[in-house]
């Protein structure tokens, strides 16, 4: 009975783990990379498109159905994993060097990045920058700087 009660609160605690904050997404929604692949060598500065289906793109702030806004994750752990990965999936990323918001509603950056590998994955994120319910994220890709 113990070893029930234990595997059920793992599959509970990852489920609760892989959850984003509490406002609704689209299930069909899918953002990613326009212009970039996973292994594309580019040279710097890059210039980084972003794609949306399925939801709207709305400044930060904005509560409205269906929106978000744009956030890029540079050499970092996926959305939810890594030593803060819980507190971005329940309260918001954080701005730093690795989270690079546009709460103004842009759908791309130019960015100067050192020459080398580099991983990027874009998140949508709700009026106060949290991941939406179902998180809205693309693959993790990495690229390489000349």
């Amino acid at each position: 009975m113990k070893a029930i009660f234990v595997a059920v609160a793992l599959c509970l605690s990852t489920t609760f783990a892989m959850a984003g904050g509490s406002t609704p997404s689209n299930p069909d929604a899918q953002v990613y990379f326009v212009n970039l692949s996973d292994g594309d060598t580019v040279q710097s500065p890059v210039t980084v498109v972003f794609g949306l289906n399925g939801m709207g793109v709305a400044p930060a702030g904005t509560e409205k159905e269906n929106t978000g806004h744009h956030h890029l994750l540079i050499d970092r752990p996926p959305l939810g994993e890594g030593e803060d990965g819980a507190d971005e999936l329940a309260y918001g990323l954080p701005a730093d060097d690795n989270h690079i918001h546009f709460g103004g509603g842009q759908t791309e950056v130019t960015l100067d990045l050192t020459p080398g590998p580099h991983t990027l994955q874009l998140v949508l994120g709700d009026a106060g920058h949290v991941p939406h319910a179902t998180p809205i994220v693309s693959e993790v890709i990495t690229i390489t700087v000349e």
